[in-house]
């Protein structure tokens, strides 16, 4: 009876127990019910005969999706697909890997037409894609199925043993003996008791059965792992959710309060510290070819909002929460935000300027505005003119169609479009392009865009007088934000799975089923692995009742009739 348990019909035992249909040993003695004569075969008892759900004759709609995911087979399929997918994530570089890239062009300016075809597939995000989630949901349910399957005909068989067994049940074990015994029944079992306590068995008799079994637990060894695998899928597949997991790379400039995306937090970069090792520090084989950091700090306070947190038009209220001085492998942690140190910029980032309207033609200024880079006003003042913001660029560029688009959200290279309306101006105002950096002004030819706007009576221009005008930040650290609620259940899954691991590696169930009647011993034995030292321990119990028995005399690879 080996390989796949037969399907049948036949469900009544000839010692009368009506058994349910899909049995194969019968519930109460263990006669096998779906042979006719004798057989030698040693009996398949990995549930002990009892049907499983998947086994059933005539299947319907729901029955045959559970056999299909009941199939250890479809299991190892489902986990071979996902490993190869996980190989083709691997190729190149995914784009959650990058700080800033335009992934449309840049797998194919790096990698070439394999790279563009690697995109185009949406192998550059393999690990949040559809079919990849799919795969994991399908191993999900198989390990579910799998386990319902299986563990409750395992229950029903352990927990409703009987004591006294067919006899066809015992010698078709693969530990048997079969013996001559002139001693009364009873008092042979009771004898044979004792070795059996002192080992660790828990022993039940009755009359001149006996029923011995140790290690019950460690037949639950594998669903615990299958316990602790759903519990691992699950938490995996939940970090997908929103607010239960991020991870962005953000810049936070010295000196400015920073939003943190998708959260309630605000992050201020104080003072950002770096050192460098000195020349006699470095070692020789890079002196004089670069410069390396000894130290990198970013002196941080975690903000919450409080209030008007959604609000554009107000202020958010913020409380301050935690403070830490950020280095790496050193973050800022509060109730599961962490904010690693990741890298830095020593580049000044301009903040805002203060540029003063003026008539180019008599030299008369109207007056200053501040101007800020991020968050801007709408309108402005100067004298008895309006300055209205139209349009904001922080890294201004031309798109393919020559129109203006901002490339990056990080002011690179800021840019302003007002539509400035006063005395000597058309009634409908004049659109005046400003950039802030005197390097974006000659680059992108401010003047040229200016006249052609304003036309060839344009006299008005904005200028920033001194560098008191001119606020900016002296550097930029860039911090890994982490939120991850789920990462916990990813620990305790596979701490069950260890669990699984070791009551199944360590401990085996075994069983030893014993009949004495009409002067002959009939000694049955079944563990689930370990088959050797299972011998070796019960040639050592009957020496305990002087019963002298040689190791291989046990060994019942054919069976008996």
């Amino acid at each position: 009876m080996s390989g796949r348990t037969p399907l049948i019909t036949n469900t009544k035992c000839e010692c009368g127990h009506q058994n349910p249909v899909g049995t194969v040993l019968c519930e109460a003695c263990g006669k096998p019910l779906d042979e006719t004569g004798n057989s030698s075969e040693n009996l398949e008892m990995r549930y002990d005969g009892v049907a499983r759900r998947s086994q059933r004759s005539n299947p319907n709609v729901i029955d045959l999706v559970w056999n299909f995911f009941s199939s250890v087979k479809i299991a190892i399929y489902l986990i071979v697909l996902t490993l190869l997918g996980s190989m083709l994530g691997t190729i190149f570089p995914q784009e959650s890997t990058f700080l800033n890239i335009d992934a449309s062009t840049y797998y194919k300016e790096q990698y070439g037409t394999a790279g563009h075809i690697y995109y185009k597939l949406g192998l550059s995000h393999t690990y949040e894609s559809w079919w990849f989630v799919l795969l994991l949901v399908m191993i999900g349910a198989s390990l579910v199925i799998c386990s319902l399957d299986r563990v409750l005909p395992l229950y029903k068989a352990l927990t409703r043993q009987k004591i006294r067994k067919h006899r066809q049940f015992l010698t078709r074990q693969k530990v048997v003996l079969v013996t001559e015994m002139g001693e009364e029944p009873e008092e042979w079992v009771g004898r044979i008791s004792q070795p059996l306590k002192k080992r660790g068995y828990r022993v039940i008799t009755e009359g001149g059965a006996l029923l011995a079994e140790k290690h019950r637990f460690s037949r639950w060894g594998p669903y615990v792992i299958h316990i602790g695998l759903i519990i691992f899928l699950l938490a995996v597949l939940a970090r997908g959710l929103p607010g239960l997991n991020m991870d962005q790379h953000l810049a936070f400039p010295q000196g400015e309060v920073t939003p943190i995306p998708d959260t309630t937090f605000y992050l201020k970069n104080e003072k950002f510290t770096v050192e460098f090792y000195s020349e006699a520090e470095m070692p020789e084989e890079f002196r004089g070819k670069k410069v390396l950091p000894k130290l990198y700090e970013t002196k941080a306070v975690l903000y919450e909002c409080i209030a008007d947190c959604g609000d554009p038009t107000r202020t958010p209220q913020l409380k301050e929460v935690a403070a830490h001085d950020i280095q790496v492998n050193s973050p800022l942690s509060y109730n599961g935000l962490k904010a690693y140190q990741f890298d830095y910029d020593l580049t000044p980032v301009l903040r805002s300027v203060q540029p003063e309207l003026k008539n180019k033609v008599t030299g008369e200024a109207y007056g200053k505005f501040k101007l800020e880079m991020k968050n801007p006003q709408r309108s402005f003042e100067a004298g008895p003119y309006t300055l209205t913001l139209k349009e904001k660029y922080m890294d201004f560029g031309l798109n393919e169609s020559g129109q203006p688009v901002s490339k990056t959200p990080y002011p690179n290279a800021p840019a302003f479009l007002f539509l400035i309306k006063g005395p000597g101006l058309p009634a409908d105002g004049q659109q005046y392009f400003y950039f802030p950096k005197q390097v974006d002004k000659v680059q992108f030819q401010q003047e040229g865009i200016n006249d052609k706007l304003g036309g060839a009576d344009r006299f008005l221009e904005l200028e920033v007088s001194s560098m008191q005008d001119v606020d900016f930040s002296e550097s930029t650290a860039y911090l890994n934000v982490r939120v991850d609620r789920a990462m916990p259940f990813v620990w305790i899954g596979a701490g069950i799975v260890m669990l699984g691991l070791v009551l199944g590696f360590y401990w085996q169930h075994r069983r030893i089923w014993l009949t004495v009647q009409n002067g002959e011993l009939i000694l049955g034995g079944h563990t689930n692995k370990n088959w050797f030292g299972f011998r070796r321990e019960i040639v050592s119990i009957l020496e305990k009742v002087d019963m002298v028995v040689d190791e291989k005399s046990l060994d019942n690879g054919g069976g008996q009739a």
